[in-house]
């Protein structure tokens, strides 16, 4: 097991999935909030859906033509995505995206209220909460892996660092997860001589 990641660290890893070119990602964490309107939380809920299942390079391709047949008042079931259950829920959360959204508002538990919306389970619940603006993490694989690593969870991990680094714990989220996603933390082989060896790399410097 690996000593914990520290401030320091983290703030490295920050620093080098901006320098990567996701520094709006970051931003964006630090200053999401709640949907105004129907339309705003109904598309939150179809990227997150999209993104389930699929490399969000891929969901970003496939985003496209779901809101390019939405626009044309296609539905998406049988245009985009085949017949398959994620298009029936694309189409059903934006059919009845002002009761999904009402009820969203009024929900006391807005992370649990999520599980609700088809298509939605108990990981991508927080994966969407985060979007709308809960201050949470999203337990998937990667945040996972490290949190086994460290001997604690994915929320406490987060948690401690946001407690030392500032940021939103959906920062650190966004941030630790996209420092997987770039490989400059390999959530398979972890090691934090293997983190600071990527940063340095990513940097430009040598070892």
């Amino acid at each position: 097991m690996n000593e914990e990641i520290a401030n320091d660290r983290y703030q490295a890893i920050r620093a080098s999935v901006a320098a990567a070119g996701y520094a709006h990602d970051i931003e964006w964490a630090q200053n999401v909030k709640p949907p105004s309107s129907a339309e705003a939380f109904a598309r939150e809920a179809i990227w997150v859906i999209l993104c389930s299942g699929m490399k969000e390079q891929v969901a970003r391709i496939i985003q496209e033509r779901v809101w390019a047949a939405i626009n044309a008042g296609k539905t998406v079931r049988g245009n985009v995505l085949g017949k398959s259950g994620k298009a029936h829920a694309i189409d059903c959360i934006w059919g009845f995206r002002n009761v999904f959204y009402q009820q969203f508002k009024s929900a006391s538990d807005k992370v649990e209220y999520c599980a609700t919306i088809p298509w939605i389970g108990k990981i991508t619940k927080w994966h969407l909460a985060k979007n709308l603006g809960v201050d949470c993490c999203k337990p998937d694989i990667h945040l996972e892996r490290l949190a086994i690593n460290y001997g604690t969870t994915p929320a406490k991990l987060c948690a401690k660092l946001s407690k030392s680094s500032g940021d939103r714990i959906a920062t650190v989220d966004v941030v630790l997860w996209r420092a997987c996603n770039l490989g400059i933390i390999n959530s398979r082989k972890l090691s934090n001589d293997a983190i600071d060896a990527a940063i340095r790399a990513a940097r430009g410097e040598g070892k």
